[in-house]
């Protein structure tokens, strides 16, 4: 009788079984350098973020500068506009307005003032170059025709006529009777105005044009 195959050779067991341990574990593919490659992709989130940073920036500085060469905002101090502007009132004023087209009689506007440059006065235009204006018996008159003003305090009690020089304009302030204005200094000059106040921007409750309506210009 044959005898039974014995145990395989180097075995105690007659098989041969591999032990993961006797191997070394593959890397997959892509995990490689997995550390590194996490690096490699903050960087450039890292680059992304500081671009869009100063993107942001940029665009905020022009917008910035160009809205300051297009526009300025000033506050509104005393009563000499009363009761179409208040103190403490905040406007924006167009420095393109009169870049673009001409002042209006009812136009109020931004000016250096007269006696001192570094002052801005706020009025409202009531004669154009050219323009004689008369004031008398409470009524103003633009070259023989009375403005009919809704928006002034009070009748002015002051009397006078004057004319307006080509490149100037007549202000006054709506509160006639407490206002440094053309009735005391005259004209100012054109190229002495900062711009065309356009819009109430604080408080909220007050957002909206100023003036306090339209000035109507009838046959005396």
């Amino acid at each position: 009788m044959r005898e039974p195959p014995g145990p395989l050779p180097g075995t105690g067991h007659g098989l041969i079984i591999p032990s993961i341990m006797d191997h070394k574990l593959e890397t997959l593919p892509g995990e490689e350098g997995f550390e590194g490659s996490q690096a490699g992709k903050e960087k450039p989130a890292y680059r992304r973020m500081v671009f869009d940073i100063l993107e942001t920036l940029l665009i905020s500085m022009v917008l910035f500068f160009g809205i300051n060469l297009l526009s300025a905002r000033i506050r509104v101090e005393g009563s000499s506009m009363e009761p179409s502007l208040h103190q403490g009132e905040f406007l924006i004023v167009s420095k393109v307005a009169y870049k673009l087209g001409s002042p209006r009689i009812g136009d109020v506007v931004v000016f250096h003032s007269p006696g001192n440059p570094e002052e801005e006065f706020i009025k409202r235009v009531i004669g154009l170059p050219g323009d004689r204006v008369e004031i008398t018996a409470g009524e103003v008159r633009v070259n023989g025709q009375i403005v009919e003003e809704p928006y002034i305090a009070a009748p002015p009690l002051y009397e006078g006529t004057w004319a307006v020089p080509e490149g100037t304009l007549f202000v006054l302030g709506d509160n006639r009777n407490n206002s440094d204005d053309s009735h005391r200094w005259g004209p100012v000059a054109i190229d002495q105005v900062v711009g065309k106040a356009v819009f109430v921007y604080w408080p909220p409750e007050e957002w909206g044009l100023p003036g306090g309506g339209e000035p109507e210009i009838s046959p005396p």
